[in-house]
């Protein structure tokens, strides 16, 4: 049997304190397994030592199932894969840490899928599903993880490795007679469900969604003694899964989606009977509260209404009949059957967990009761109830959820920060757990029960289904090592809650002021609740680069946060800002913002990892890099006195300079401009006597080393009707201190800044910006930076990309009639946004793709500096330089960023234009 190693640092056991719930255990220890006698091998390390197990898959569970006070075997990193298909029987046998999303990418060719598909189906793994016994947006016609799961393949606390499934009495019999655990496994179960049958059949209801306690109801003869299905929602308080056999189902040829209006959410909840005997794919609900919580723009295309259903349909009358049968109902609809469109709305509710943390006043919201189900029949009224309830105890949430199967997502604004506020917390929970077993339902819909519910499953089920309860788990787990605490003997709801104060030492320290978060870094660092996006690695997205490139979960954003929470609270990570484990972690984040724009809570890792190293370093010699790439526009600067010199010094003695300035030694070193261009065009440098007055930006990077960006962008920004002037004076935007944490020489260069462009601001001129990096950085980090300074303001509202400028212009241009491909740079996607770029090529006759492509990998000082290499060539490999290769000879690749060009000439020996040099190619004076 392989032999593993039980980690215990400080630094792993903080990553895994905690899952996408309220809780907080520190583990005695963390496994992440190769394979799985690993697994085995594991269990039986646990065992010997009588450490309890915690088996955990994508760690997203919301009801805290997969943290607890034992050994966490991380199932995830390495225990996943399909390991067979088989179409024609159209089952799959898979590990336990297969992401849902890769089984979908080798059933869909087939045109098959799996049928639940809960919103965090990138990440999250079929064994935690199994789990939870998940459900998703789809239950409504595919069923729950139960309906779906044919066999497993189980290891016991004790070593005993069996395979279940449905049972006949003949097999059962011959299963009980089986010498050791087997044996008793078998004889128990059937004494149990002996016993027991009135009260299994009586009491275990077969509503949908009832997902709350164990599933014995599947050992009833009628139901052919399935300890498969048993198992399924036991949490991994019984058993660890190794594998499992599982049902797929067919694809519809083709899906319509209904998108309702209605006046509230509980005259949605009123209509969802009317709508199921239309035989719906999905009848999912978001109400008007939770489409407040959008950036602008992103809820087009909802009709009117304060709460909307989406119901999917694979028959466009039918679904144009439900629309008319329920006219008098709605406030408006829409029908889609484009694709695009349909994905987009789709992201609002997927990205309803994340988006719910924060109310539309800026409150916190947890979970706690986000998962309670009641019957369909039964929501409108139960919905009612439950709002009254919400008002007598003053709290606010936004609802969404499977409304189709009566499963309401909530996220109240509970005080976990107060005795008081906890005490609020628990009442309210006791309350709500007693309105849901009037209206006949289950306390969790599809999450399971696990801290947040376990306790309250009293006032659900009677003293004698409780008592079975402990007796089924006692068959599997007689020691009680596997996940204690959770359904059986359960540990108190309100018990182990992980949300805490910084300390006020820490708080009055942070150079950066944090506008989004009341000032609180302590509160910036509970933005994370683990709902773990960061991990996908397959999807659509920037965010996280360093995750995709090493799957390590410290390396997720998930990971840094929860390793930064745990300095915050002092118990782990004892040194603060002083960390080792801290800067281990950020050492590999990129500093790309992919996470401020596509993480559903806005964690923005970027400050977080620039407050950090500006904290660390303090007082301190910093990393050789901070002085050379941080420190970089005063090197541009002055190798611009003498440039040829300087390039001939960088090429004789490039080994030396890499050497002493921590400067990856695989890297070629820039060659500088003979010209910068603030000294080539120095006639710029007046005040503007035309209409429409703007200065030209004229950053470090493209000033030094790419000047031609910065003349071709002045030739189109003058034949689009703009009065271009330059900065009478030396300008700097100060990234390259920010990305260095060394924020106090930021915010010196910036106010420099400040004070040469505030007379261009305050007599209304737009600062023109090229470089995604130092755009975005005005746009979105300066008033963290420079809090309250109205010249900063005044830079921020002013500030325009250059394609914005283009768009907002009467400038007509010819057709290049050209195809391109366009690498968006991670702060662009991020803060500014790509669209105007993608107008601007329209109209200049450019057929542009623009790539799904991530992070180039460079990230300004990232690619550069010394150990980084690897993971730099990993990330662009991930995505961009295989797009890149793919694309048809002669195809434009336009890229922004810098550092996004240099990381193209120097990994594949492409030459990437900015758009303002395509375009100048698109002047009419050009012909």
């Amino acid at each position: 049997m392989d032999s593993v190693e039980i980690l215990a640092d400080a630094a792993t056991l903080a990553l895994y304190t905690t899952d996408a719930s309220n809780y907080r255990h520190v583990p005695e220890g963390v496994v992440v397994p190769r394979s799985v006698d690993e697994v085995i091998a594991a269990v039986a390390a646990c065992r010997e030592a009588g450490l309890p197990v915690i088996a955990r898959g994508g760690g997203t569970s919301v009801a805290g199932n997969s943290c607890g006070p034992g050994v966490v075997i991380d199932l995830s990193r390495h225990v996943g894969g399909v390991l067979d298909l088989d179409p024609g029987a159209r089952t799959a046998r898979v590990a336990p840490g297969t992401v849902l999303d890769d089984l979908q990418a080798l059933a869909a060719p087939h045109g098959l899928r799996f049928g639940p598909d809960p919103s965090t189906h990138s990440r999250c793994t079929i064994g935690g599903m199994i789990g939870n016994n998940a459900c998703g947006s789809h239950s409504v016609a595919y069923g729950r993880t139960v309906d779906v799961v044919r066999e497993l393949d189980v290891l016991l606390y004790d070593g005993t490795r069996l395979t279940v499934g449905p049972t006949s009495p003949s097999e059962v019999d011959a299963r009980a007679a089986e010498p050791g655990t087997e044996g008793r496994v078998f004889s128990e179960l059937r004494a149990l469900v002996r016993d027991n049958l009135a009260l299994l059949r009586t009491e275990l209801s077969s509503f949908s969604r009832r997902v709350s306690g164990y599933g014995l109801e599947h050992l009833l003869p009628e139901n052919g003694f399935d300890v498969a299905k048993a198992l399924v929602g036991s949490e991994g308080t019984c058993v660890t899964v190794l594998g499992a056999t599982v049902a797929l189902a067919e694809v519809p040829k083709r899906k319509v989606l209904a998108v309702l209006g209605f006046e509230s959410d509980i005259a949605a909840a009123d209509a969802v009977p009317a709508i199921l005997p239309w035989s719906p794919l999905t009848v999912e609900g978001v109400d008007a509260d939770l489409v407040a919580l959008l950036e602008p723009g992103r809820a087009d295309g909802l009709p009117p209404g304060g709460a909307w259903l989406f119901v999917e349909m694979e028959d466009p009358d039918r679904a144009r009949g439900l629309i008319a049968g329920l006219r008098g109902a709605l406030t408006g609809s829409a029908l889609l059957d484009d694709v695009a469109a349909q994905k987009r709305l789709w992201r609002i509710r997927e990205e309803g967990a994340g988006l719910a943390t924060r109310l539309a006043g800026g409150e916190e919201a947890w979970p706690g009761w986000e998962d309670a189900a009641v019957p369909p029949e039964r929501l409108g009224a139960y919905l009612r109830e439950f709002k009254q309830l919400m008002r007598k105890h003053g709290r606010k949430s936004v609802v969404y959820g499977h409304y189709g199967e009566g499963c309401l997502h909530l996220r109240l604004d509970f005080d976990l920060l107060s005795p008081r506020g906890v005490a609020g917390f628990r009442s309210f929970l006791e309350e709500a757990a007693d309105l849901v077993a009037a209206h006949g339902g289950s306390l969790s819909g599809e999450h399971g029960d696990g801290q947040a519910r376990s306790e309250l499953l009293s006032r659900m089920y009677s003293p004698e289904i409780l008592a079975l309860f402990a007796r089924f788990k006692g068959i599997f787990d007689p020691a009680g090592r596997m996940n204690p605490g959770i359904l059986v003997d359960p540990r108190p709801v309100d018990a182990d809650l992980r949300v805490r104060r910084a300390p006020l030492d820490l708080e009055d320290v942070t150079a950066l002021a944090y506008p989004e978060d009341q000032g609180s870094f302590g509160q910036a660092m509970r933005r994370c609740v683990g709902v773990g996006k960061c991990r996908n690695t397959t999807g659509a997205g920037v965010m996280c680069p360093s995750y995709r490139a090493t799957r390590e979960e410290k390396h997720s954003t998930r990971g840094r946060a929860h390793l930064l929470a745990e300095m915050v609270n002092g118990e782990l990570i004892t040194d603060g800002w002083r960390s080792e484990e801290v800067a281990e972690a950020l050492d590999l984040c990129l500093s790309c913002k992919g996470c401020l724009s596509d993480c559903p809570v806005d964690v923005d890792m970027a400050t977080y990892k620039a407050e950090f190293l500006h904290q660390h370093h303090k007082g301190r010699l910093r990393p050789a890099s901070h002085y050379s790439m941080g420190w970089l526009p005063v090197w541009l600067r002055a190798a611009s006195l003498a440039p040829r010199l300087a390039n001939t010094m960088s090429r004789r003695f490039s080994g030396l300079l890499k050497k002493f300035g921590g400067i990856a030694p695989e890297r070629d070193l820039p060659t500088f401009a003979r010209t910068p261009f603030t000294r080539r065009r120095d006639d710029l440098k007046r005040w503007a006597t035309g209409p429409r007055p703007v200065v030209l930006w004229p950053d470090s990077f493209n000033n030094y080393l790419t000047p031609d960006v910065l003349d071709a962008a002045a030739e189109v920004l003058t034949a689009a009707g703009y009065d271009v002037v330059l900065p009478d004076r030396g300008v700097c935007c100060g990234l390259t201190w920010v990305s260095t944490g060394q924020l106090d020489v930021a915010k010196n260069v910036l106010r420099r800044t400040l004070s040469v462009l505030e007379p261009y601001l305050r007599s209304g001129y737009r600062v023109a910006g090229l470089e995604p990096s130092c755009t975005a950085l005005f746009r979105g980090d300066l008033e963290a930076l420079l809090p309250g300074d109205p010249v900063a303001k005044l830079l921020a509202e002013q500030t325009r990309t250059f394609a914005e400028l283009i768009e907002d212009s009467p400038l007509e241009f010819r057709s290049l009639d050209v195809e391109a491909l366009s690498q968006v740079h991670c702060h662009q996607h991020a803060v500014l946004g790509f669209g105007a770029d993608e107008a601007a090529m329209r109209a200049a006759g450019i057929h542009n793709s623009t790539m799904d492509s991530g992070c180039c990998g460079l990230a300004g000082n990232f690619g550069f500096e010394r150990g980084h290499y690897d993971v730099s060539v990993a990330c662009a490999e991930d995505r961009m330089l295989p797009a890149i290769r793919a694309a048809a000879e002669g195809t434009e690749v336009v890229a922004d960023g810098f550092s996004c060009r240099t990381q193209i000439e120097q990994l594949d020996g492409r030459k990437a234009v900015h758009l303002a040099e395509l375009l100048r190619r698109a002047l009419p004076s050009r012909d």
